[in-house]
């Protein structure tokens, strides 16, 4: 798989990497319609339909910097193989499809960083990464729940300050409307930030098969069906993750749940723009964290807290042993 891939093969590996971004669109719907779900502004069923249309539009209102970050910033373009490409997405899928399973809220991108990163250890060992990149999106890991956590817990209060004198049915009917704005926000967020981790990766794999040219670009076709499968993923919901995040970390308002989408929009909008593939697992998770703290410390279940905190560290490790693995065990047989 080393030498110049048939063309056949090539479909193949870009229709597995845009599974990997159905499953991205399956595994984080709940982030864009958690809280949405949770404060039953929307039914499930119409809040995913919401959100994948903002998935899918996403692509109008972002340039494609994080794409070029997973194409070219994480590990060296020129020692990208066919096999190295299959065993960084069969990492993130792994990890992905077993995290889903168990309702873990684990993050999609994060998963398919390990995976390039593990394929390209296992291809050329440490000389295949891009330190700076790989270092300034594991710096994001810790900065972008922190920075929702921050920001949801300054518009909360906020917003108190500011209705203080409305009476909570005032206010529950405001924020109820509001809601629809900053699910939408957050959903371009998502869409934006996260679609085009898979632009990335195909972009790459088209530019060491020789079809890009000599230079790095991607394609207005790989941006149009990265966003498709992201938003039919999303159509598809991910219920069990839905319920962790909108009902089991804390009990949230529709006045919370806008400062916890509208907190983490502001962060993924701001990430994308600089090109940082940050997780929107992360993010929407500080912020609901920080609604919740900021109605009372107790509020928070933080044992649950913890658990997902603890995913988060695991799950790079994890894709990238999965993904070196498939790499030597695909590679004897090659």
């Amino acid at each position: 798989m080393d030498a110049t891939l048939a063309l056949p093969l090539l479909v193949a590996l870009i229709a597995i990497a845009l599974f990997f971004d159905f499953l991205n669109g399956l595994h984080d719907a709940a982030n864009s319609i958690a809280t949405i779900v949770s404060t039953r502004v929307l039914r499930p069923q119409y809040a995913v339909m919401w959100a994948a249309f903002f998935n899918f539009i996403a692509f109008l209102f972002f340039g494609l910097h994080v794409a070029e970050t997973l194409g070219k910033g994480i590990i060296d373009p020129s020692i990208v193989t066919p096999l190295v490409i299959f065993a960084a997405l069969m990492g993130a899928i792994f990890w992905n499809i077993a995290t889903w399973i168990f309702g873990i809220p684990s993050s999609s991108s994060h998963a398919l960083i390990g995976g390039l990163v593990g394929a390209g250890l296992a291809r050329t060992g440490g000389d295949a990464i891009v330190w700076t990149g790989l270092l300034k999106t594991v710096g994001a890991i810790f900065m972008s729940p922190m920075i929702g956590f921050f920001l949801a817990l300054m518009l909360i209060l906020i917003v108190s300050w500011i209705f203080v004198r409305q009476t909570p049915f005032a206010v529950d009917r405001k924020f109820r409307v509001m809601q629809f704005i900053s699910a939408s926000l957050y959903s371009l967020g998502h869409g934006g930030n996260d679609a085009q981790k898979t632009m990335g990766i195909i972009a790459v794999l088209l530019f060491s098969q020789g079809y890009l040219g000599s230079e790095f670009y991607v394609p207005f076709w790989v941006v149009i069906t990265c966003q498709a499968a992201i938003a039919l993923g999303t159509l598809f919901g991910g219920w069990r993750i839905v319920h962790t995040m909108g009902s089991k970390i804390t009990k949230l308002n529709p006045m919370q749940g806008f400062c916890a989408e509208t907190g983490g929009a502001i962060t993924l909008f701001a990430a994308t723009w600089l090109g940082i593939p940050v997780s929107t697992t992360h993010t929407i998770t500080g912020a609901i964290i920080g609604v919740g703290a900021a109605k009372r410390v107790s509020a928070v279940r933080w044992g649950l807290a913890g658990n997902i905190v603890i995913a988060w560290f695991v799950t790079m490790p994890a894709a990238a042993a999965i993904s070196a693995l498939t790499y030597f065990a695909v590679a004897l047989f090659l």
